[in-house]
């Protein structure tokens, strides 16, 4: 029997119409002599009947049957009746009558019912190839499956030529630690899997190919989370002679298209656009949701001669006081609430959280109100437009620790009041990052994105002498508080780049060593370049809704970095060991 129609797409219109069909048992019921499967593909499952005048040898093989058993049945496409019609599923009004069956193969009792949705999910991971049967995962793929069409279509109306660069590199300092390959053929020497294409696709420029991307496959060995993972796949791409507009541009009209052909969404152009320092002061986050308010507040003009020591103190120390207003907040604010907030800015970096809370006469709850004037409590009332119910949150810490602490609480605060629409897609652009950033206990000197990313040309002048106020011509794309991905303008010739080494501390030796070829590279006429690398499987996960990247990436890593399927990683012999010229302390654990 070869196939003729796919379960999904039987129609009334199919009626009469003798059809085989091949697929998995998705439930089997008997009524007594009348047998009923549900049959299922990838398209879906449509109700097969194995009636009482089939005869007795088809009847003796439907008993037969079970779940998830492989088959192939010959039938004929009948209209169910119309009190018998299933109006959710699109083949509900038509079932297919059994003439012949073919059992393709049987199958083992499922280790977990594929129709729960709350089934452990190490459960689902050990056996993701079942897992995959279920339509709530298998819709995930097509919707991925259809995003990447789709990039490829645009980039290729966009003259961009896509490029595969080397999996096995060279081991180079990215911000994260390199998956390290070691070598059969140069014992003791080791390749590293790429972090990131970077710098194949800036050789790409130099080599005149103008635009490039690729749908690439990058690595990271780093603590996991939900967004997170050892192995992803992102959207590279790079271009010469172009500038941030260009850039800006291009991703409009990507992101344009993959909702409109992927959810049938149309989104307004161009996209709204933050600087690094309005998103952490209004948001606080260089990926800020603007799908919702409650927008951080700038207490220091109303405080700015405060005699409250840690108010005093903050400013004094160049810090910031700031807060956010929860309307209403006291209506279900309660002491354990307020507890609960406090202990979530304190995950953040936040010493304390002031609180006030507006009681129904307008006076004030609050441990702060008598360390305060009554100017500076009018101020406060005016600044944060404090209201009958209000909670405000004060955090007062340094610029960084105040911002991300009241970033965090209002994204919390949210989702626990349920302040966030789920239906709005608010994409913006996140511009002119620091292009350094100071660590606080070394002092050195760190590139917020990478060492080849261009300041600014009206900053490049501060590259010694006040180098945090140098912005980088870099840029994230952010959905709905969710960094997609980003880029810069990167640095072209071969001085500024020599600057940009000092600044970070890095000798001429030392770049050579870790960076000789993209230096050698640039010394040969490097065209003015940019680009931008977005995260596929992030996006999926937005798109489709899904709250980890494990629920989008085929064969996915757990928060351990294994794999659950083929029980990886896991100890090789010692033969394979010697032959790379590897010997290992790790001692085997007593049982």
């Amino acid at each position: 029997m070869k196939r003729t129609h796919k379960c999904g797409e039987l129609r009334p219109e199919n009626k009469d119409q003798e059809v085989i069909l091949s697929g998995w048992i998705k439930s089997r019921r008997d009524l007594g002599g009348l047998i009923f499967l549900d049959l299922r593909d990838r398209s879906g499952f449509v109700q097969v009947n194995i009636e009482p005048d089939a005869g007795e040898e088809l009847m003796s093989l439907g008993n037969s049957l079970r779940e998830e058993w492989v088959i192939s049945v010959k039938g004929k496409v009948r209209c169910r009746p119309e009190n018998m019609i299933n109006k959710k599923l699109p083949t509900g009004a038509v079932e297919v009558v059994v003439q012949d069956l073919k059992i393709e193969n049987k199958a083992r009792p499922m280790p977990f019912n594929l129709d729960d949705d709350k089934v452990n999910e190490e459960m689902r991971l050990r056996y993701r190839y079942l897992d995959f049967r279920r339509p709530a995962l298998t819709e995930k793929m097509v919707l991925r499956h259809r995003i990447t069409k789709t990039l490829r279509d645009y980039f290729d109306d966009q003259n961009f030529l896509e490029i595969e660069t080397p999996i096995l590199s060279k081991s180079t300092p990215e911000g994260a630690r390199d998956y390290l390959v070691p070598s059969r053929v140069h014992p003791g020497q080791f390749y590293a899997l790429p972090q990131a294409p970077q710098q194949y696709k800036q050789l790409l420029m130099v080599g005149g190919l103008e635009r490039y991307f690729q749908i690439a496959r990058c690595f990271r060995d780093e603590d996991l989370r939900a967004d997170r993972q050892p192995e992803f796949t992102q959207v590279d791409l790079e271009m010469s002679f172009i500038d941030e507009e260009d850039i800006y541009s291009l991703l409009e009209g990507l992101m344009s298209r993959i909702m409109k052909e992927v959810k049938g969404i149309d989104i307004p152009t161009p996209f709204q656009r933050l600087d690094y320092f309005e998103a952490m002061t209004r948001f606080g986050s260089d990926k800020p949701d603007t799908r919702f308010g409650m927008e951080l507040i700038n207490l220091e003009p109303a405080l700015k001669n405060s005699e409250f020591k840690v108010f005093a103190d903050t400013l004094a120390n160049g810090g910031r006081i700031g807060a956010i207003n929860v309307k209403g907040g006291n209506k279900f604010a309660t002491n354990k609430t307020i507890k609960e907030w406090t202990a979530h800015a304190q995950l953040y970096g936040a010493k304390g959280l002031a609180t006030i809370q507006v009681k129904e006469d307008g006076s004030w709850k609050s441990s702060i109100t008598k360390f305060l004037k009554e100017d500076e409590v009018a101020a406060i009332t005016e600044t944060a437009n404090l209201e009958v119910d209000d909670v405000l949150l004060i955090a007062a810490d340094s610029f960084t620790t105040s911002c991300e602490v009241l970033g965090q609480l209002r994204l919390h605060i949210a989702k626990q009041t349920d302040m966030i629409p789920e239906d709005q897609w608010n994409y913006l652009w996140v511009t002119d990052f620091p292009l350094l950033v100071q660590d606080e206990e070394t002092q050195d000197w760190h590139a917020m994105h990478h060492p080849f990313t261009a300041p600014h040309e009206s900053d490049r002048d501060k590259m010694q002498s006040d180098r945090g106020s140098i912005r980088a011509r870099a840029y994230d794309l952010v959905l709905n508080g969710c960094e997609l991905g980003g880029g810069s303008i990167r640095i072209h010739d071969t001085q500024l780049q020599s600057e940009m080494f000092d600044a970070l501390g890095i000798s001429q030796e030392e770049a050579q060593h870790q960076f000789g070829h993209i230096l050698d590279a640039l010394a040969f006429g490097a065209p003015p370049h940019g680009g931008l690398a977005l995260g596929l499987d992030r996006m999926v996960m937005l798109l489709t809704g899904a709250s980890s990247l494990r629920e989008v990436i085929p064969f996915p890593k757990t928060a351990k970095a294994s794999c659950l399927m083929t029980q990886s990683p896991s100890p090789v012999s010692d033969d394979q060991l010697e032959e790379l010229s590897i010997k290992t302390d790790v001692k085997e654990k007593s049982e």
